[in-house]
């Protein structure tokens, strides 16, 4: 983001619709690959992940990207299960590689190591806070078949799902 305003979907109240955050995501981020720009199969869940940083409020700093994959695994249909099988899947599981290779391309190797190892114990309460409140779930947001939220505003979206409990942090530490 260097410097720039802060996007208005990480607002928790934000009243962008959901293809409205994700331009604004991919316009706070230029350094992102762009799904179009790939292989379907690799474009489809490089796609769904960016959806989930503007559906969750989650920016690209090592915090949210720590919290944003157990966050989509409790709260969407894409569980710990699918990922492990989109890992193994030999066409899909190097989009993975390329979600990795963004990090190092926007902030380097020793960021992406050390940002993990001081954001993780930080993190690690408020994982713990979000498994407890999630067990039961029973709504599931739609992770790869996410298309028909994309007209509805991030607000709606966050009150269908309940979301709006998980949305920000209180302190935004970062490493830059």
């Amino acid at each position: 983001m260097d410097g720039k305003a802060r996007p208005l979907y990480l607002d928790k109240g934000s009243t962008q619709t959901l293809r409205e955050g994700l331009k604004e995501y991919y316009a706070a981020y230029p350094n992102l690959t762009d799904p179009r720009e790939l292989n379907e199969a690799f474009a489809r869940i490089i796609l769904a992940h960016d959806v989930s940083h503007v559906v969750y409020g989650c920016d690209t700093g090592m915090y949210d990207e720590l919290k944003l994959l157990p966050l989509t695994w409790w709260t969407s249909d894409y569980h710990f299960s699918d990922h492990l099988r989109t890992l193994r899947d030999p066409t899909i599981g190097p989009a993975v590689a390329i979600m990795y290779g963004d990090l190092i391309k926007q902030h380097g190797t020793l960021w992406l190591y050390s940002s993990i190892f001081v954001e993780f114990p930080k993190l690690v309460p408020e994982l713990t806070a979000l498994w407890l409140r999630n067990r039961r779930r029973q709504r599931f947001v739609p992770f790869l078949q996410f298309e028909p939220l994309l007209a509805r505003t991030l607000l709606d979206i966050r009150q269908e799902f309940e979301l709006l409990p998980f949305i920000g942090r209180t302190a935004r530490c970062r490493i830059r």
